[in-house]
């Protein structure tokens, strides 16, 4: 949920790490701080509040050095303020933590009656002091962090520093995300790569349990019972480009431009037109292994799991797999029936989130096959799971996500037909009229985003609304449950999507004139049964914006504001409708002066319960 950023190297390291941490200030903006090495002592400078404000106190206080951690903070344990923002400092220790240490208040007290005295709420503050104490025994950096390390439970990544070794930088993870990058004479360290990316291209990425000493030349792994560890260098080809705005006033709307291309990218390499299929590589199982599976289990969290109820309308359609929906925050609370002919999918974009690696845990348990879908490459859900299927989205900034919820529909209509060809369900002739409907979206896509003035207008009404109902049917209910999130996500209005029919099981008590209600309505084979739902609505005064399709007459003399979208094939709608929901949100956030890109309290990847 926090974002961290090291540096060890000959350059100064402030304007480094600040750097780093506004590539990652989506992760967590409560509050931001660094702590820099001189040579001879470290200075920790700290400060409530975005990042802007920690660079505005560096501009006035500059803190030369060449080695040094920074931190941004979503706060969990502790209220936002200075005293609580990371980096947290026992005597010559400092310390950045991402995650939370579930046994921390156990470790407090004993601490406590040790004569310890804390200075923040934090968890974190805790693993200073047990640095601490075991360095004054016995002074080796790395063996106490080791040894507290050892002390604790839950979730962590985490870098230390100590005033006596000015070379050296320590580092840990479990079930938080950390990568080290190598460049020419310097070493860096991040929760993700685009935060240093500028710098270096070869990265290593840190498996859970793992402890690495960082120097200025080299970073050294071995597990946290001292085991050797030779990991893999990745080169990465990301340009550290794709994470500016390009003249976009913000990130979000960018990334919903940015659609159609992301959609192309996620298809290029893999889908054969001519062949009627789709590239495997990487997806774990062959031919045989498909015909196993009898169930499909998708587990993810957020937009993720919207994404997910689209899937499943796809995969029992075309693949023919009973196919079951979970919230990795619910599935991991149970004990769920795990068969091992199930295939379990577990949906996330960071490829980091704790509940779904949870969910994951619980899976593999029962034996089942796990393929990822995910955005980030060698992040942890994919490197738990037998096989990935990445949607190619490049980062995405914005904290709601957008580009990646397409990316991600793509990559699961792909993996729909490629089940369904493997099954031997799916006829080569209409696998084929698929993937050939499939490579046209992003024209489309593009003929939607041409409305954005005309929605721009209809989120001007909505914006001083402070409540709205999204309705869909079938394919466009987990539409409508996506678009009610990202309007509460960056407009702070109060929003829910709901199957229309189940309206009148309760929601249509709510129906008066001063709520909109945004109904999603393609042509296809729900439009008749949801024209009945907009007359109950249009009938109690409620002032109507529906998603429609091109030249769709059944719709033409109904008093509502219409958004269109291109005639496509029906089981692609959810590609085309999401764009309306995606703009109508964003503007309407934009026009209330709402903090787009950041919206308070959410952050990016959420690595914590």
């Amino acid at each position: 949920m926090c974002g961290i950023v090291c540096y060890i190297g000959n350059r100064d390291c402030s304007d480094i790490i600040l750097d780093g941490l506004s590539k990652l200030e989506y992760r967590g903006y409560d509050s931001a701080g660094v702590a820099i090495h001189d040579g001879g002592d470290i200075r920790v400078t700290r400060q409530e509040g975005k990042l802007s404000r920690l660079a505005a106190k560096l501009a006035q206080e500059p803190s030369p050095g060449t080695t040094g951690i920074g931190h941004t903070r979503w706060a969990t344990h502790g209220r936002p303020s200075e005293n609580n923002a990371h980096p947290h400092r026992a005597g010559d220790v400092v310390v950045v933590h991402n995650g939370i240490f579930e046994n921390h208040l156990q470790l407090r007290k004993e601490l406590e009656d040790g004569g310890t005295v804390f200075s923040s709420e934090t968890d974190t503050e805790i693993l200073a002091h047990l640095v601490k104490r075991e360095y004054d025994r016995a002074p080796d950096l790395k063996e106490a962090v080791r040894r507290s390390l050892q002390r604790v439970e839950g979730s962590y990544a985490v870098a230390v520093m100590h005033r006596a070794v000015p070379g050296q930088i320590v580092l840990a993870k479990n079930a938080s995300p950390l990568v080290i990058g190598k460049g020419n004479g310097e070493m860096f360290a991040a929760s993700d790569i685009p935060a240093i990316l500028r710098h270096c291209r070869d990265m290593v990425f840190m498996e859970d349990g793992e402890l690495a000493l960082l120097s200025h030349s080299d970073a050294t792994i071995e597990t946290l019972d001292g085991k050797p560890v030779n990991r893999e260098t990745r080169h990465i080809t990301w340009s550290h480009i794709q994470a500016e705005k390009d003249g976009f006033k913000h990130f979000m709307l960018k990334e919903i431009f940015q659609q159609p291309l992301v959609i192309t990218d996620t298809l290029r390499g893999r889908v054969s037109i001519e062949g009627s299929g789709v590239a495997t590589e990487l997806m774990g199982f062959d031919d045989p292994t498909a015909k196993r599976i009898r169930r499909i289990v998708l587990v993810a969290c957020g937009t993720s799991f919207h994404a997910a109820l689209v899937g499943k309308y796809w995969l029992e359609k075309l693949a023919q797999v009973p196919t079951e929906v979970e919230l990795a925050s619910e599935y991991r609370a149970r004990e769920p029936l795990v068969d091992p002919n199930d295939l379990v999918i577990p949906v996330s974009q960071s490829g980091e989130t704790l509940d779904t690696m949870e969910a994951i845990r619980i899976a593999k348990e029962g034996a089942a096959r796990i393929l990822a879908i995910t955005n980030v490459v060698d992040s942890a859900i994919p490197r738990a799971a037998d096989g990935a299927l990445y949607t190619h989205a490049g980062p995405e900034i914005g904290v709601a996500s957008t580009k990646c919820f397409s990316a991600q529909l793509a990559a699961l209509y792909m993996l729909a037909v490629h089940l369904g060809r493997r099954r031997g369900v799916l006829e080569k002739s209409r696998a084929r009229r698929l993937l050939e409907n499939l490579v046209k979206m992003p024209v489309l896509m593009s003929a939607v985003l041409k409305k954005n003035d005309q929605i721009r207008e209809l989120a001007h009404g909505l914006s001083a609304c402070q409540h709205a109902l999204f309705l869909g049917r079938n394919l466009s209910y987990p539409i409508a449950l996506e678009g009610a999130l990202k309007l509460k996500e960056v407009s702070y209005i109060h929003a829910e999507g709901y199957a229309a029919g189940e309206m009148k099981h309760g929601p249509i008590a709510l129906i008066d004139e001063s709520l909109p209600v945004v109904v999603v309505m393609p042509s296809d084979e729900s439009l008749k049964r949801i024209l009945g739902n907009v007359q109950e609505v249009l009938a109690r005064g409620a002032k109507v914006i529906g998603i429609t399709t091109e030249g769709e007459k059944t719709v033409a003399d109904l008093p509502m504001e219409r958004i269109e979208i291109p005639v496509c094939p029906e089981e692609l709608t959810p590609l085309l409708s999401i764009i309306p929901l995606q703009l109508l949100a964003y503007h309407a956030a934009d026009i209330k002066g709402t903090d787009v890109d950041q919206p308070r309290n959410l952050a990016k990847t959420v690595t914590v319960e």
